[in-house]
């Protein structure tokens, strides 16, 4: 991907309106809070969740330090909207030097935060980090004008997985699910249902996560790549839309109302399975009971669009250098872990399940290792590989706007409503918001 010779944002000075009044610049703060940057050992780091995100950050130090001994990390665990909320107010105030060397950023908030709050990020051409080792789709979350501000981290890539032993009982294996389109997995959703009463697949309602997910396997954006709203005249969508009520007309998808209740749904064998980013494979796995039920494949794609895969994602994260963080140090440890070390990435498998993007920690032993859970299945260098084949779509700076449009119009469709008429409301609920 061409990158531009200057490491700094070429978009500083630029920086874009929030549309909302400039915070309070942060008080000077404690070296604790402000850390000092003349420590050319230390890297300072922003990112959530211990059992995840800082586990990885600490064996990644780890790995470092056997050849930089004097090498150290000072993580701070700072839950997502706690770091945007800092990112905002330290660029609106433009006290930049709060910032740390290193932050976690997810993946559909990377193009609204580079466009708007352009101080805060260095960009990555002096970095030396090859990033077409990296799945095209998910190093497009942190690029902007071909110009590389993030590295990718976990792997949003979505997996299909199912109860083997439902699925044998209505006379299906895991093959019958592998590489089908949206129709055949409803006529085999009819069967099952017949066969044992129960459904396929869960979902939360008033959430568009699959819907999502639908419409990115099949190359599809709520938004076109100069920005325009994609979404009362998306063809697509309208497809992925009349799909997601048909599972809930025939029931073989359930709506419940929290997020509890969904992973309670397929742990609890109330439904055969799911269908979400591979993360969602650590809360299948606290059915320890389960161990050996399960199997893992690439999802339907929507039938009737030209180039429609059967991979697709949701959520994901990367790595961000700051403006006025240690450049150097932080490029290099990086490159060094986080896309270079496929000791790290089978470190951190086992205890976190953090499937890498990098694509050659997929061919190591211990991705290619059965795991028992899943029926001996090698399911870690599969997603490796699905990840591989997620198609690259326009996220933009308003797609969480545009998403929770889509969230209500979706809503509407599976009470009745007119689905060009919702899309429609979605589209102009859009345009305000962007407005």
């Amino acid at each position: 991907m061409p990158m531009m010779l200057t490491r700094r944002s070429a978009l500083i000075g630029g920086l874009v309106a929030a549309g909302t009044a400039s915070l309070a610049a942060c008080g000077g703060g404690s070296d604790s809070d402000s850390g000092s940057k003349s420590d050319s050992t230390t890297l300072k780091v922003w990112c959530w969740d211990p059992a995840f995100n800082i586990y990885a950050m600490q064996e990644a130090e780890k790995i470092y330090a056997e050849d930089h001994p004097d090498f150290k990390l000072e993580i701070t665990e700072m839950a997502w909207d706690d770091v945007q909320q800092k990112l905002t107010t330290l660029a609106q105030s433009q006290d930049l030097d709060q910032l740390p060397d290193i932050f976690l950023m997810q993946n559909m908030a990377g193009q609204k935060n580079i466009v708007n709050y352009p101080d805060i990020f260095s960009d990555y051409a002096d970095s030396g980090i090859d990033f077409s080792q990296f799945p095209e789709a998910v190093v497009s979350y942190s690029n902007y004008e071909d110009v590389q501000y993030g590295l990718p981290f976990d792997s949003g890539t979505a997996i299909g997985a199912w109860r083997t032993d439902f699925l044998e009982q209505a006379g299906y294996t895991i093959d019958d699910l592998t590489d089908i389109t949206w129709s055949r997995f409803i006529e085999i959703g009819k069967v099952v249902k017949s066969q044992i009463n129960k459904p396929m697949l869960s979902s939360q309602a008033g959430q568009s996560d699959l819907i999502m997910m639908m419409n990115q396997s099949a190359g599809s954006s709520l938004f076109t790549d100069d920005g325009t709203v994609h979404i009362k005249d998306n063809d697509t969508l309208k497809k992925c839309a009349e799909i997601y009520k048909q599972l809930v007309d025939e029931g073989i998808l359930i709506e419940v109302n929290s997020w509890d209740e969904y992973v309670a749904s397929f742990t609890s064998e109330q439904v055969v399975g799911t269908i979400n980013g591979v993360w969602i494979s650590g809360s299948i796995q606290t059915a320890s009971d389960q161990s050996g039920k399960w199997a893992v494949t690439n999802v339907p794609s929507v039938d009737g669009v030209d180039g429609a895969t059967n991979y697709t994602a949701n959520g994901g994260s990367f790595w961000a250098i700051s403006s006025t963080g240690n450049y150097d140090l932080a490029a290099d440890f990086l490159k060094s872990t986080f896309a270079g070390s496929t000791e790290f990435y089978d470190n951190i498998l086992p205890s976190s399940g953090a499937i890498a993007n990098w694509i050659p920690a997929g061919d190591s032993d211990v991705y290619n290792q059965p795991v028992e859970f899943y029926g001996g299945q090698t399911v870690y260098a599969d997603v490796v590989d699905f990840g591989s084949k997620v198609p690259t779509v326009t996220t933009g700076v308003y797609y969480y706007e545009g998403r929770d449009a889509v969230s209500a119009a979706l809503t509407q469709i599976v009470g009745g409503a007119n689905v060009d008429n919702a899309l429609s409301d979605a589209s102009d609920t859009t345009e305000f918001a962007m407005d």
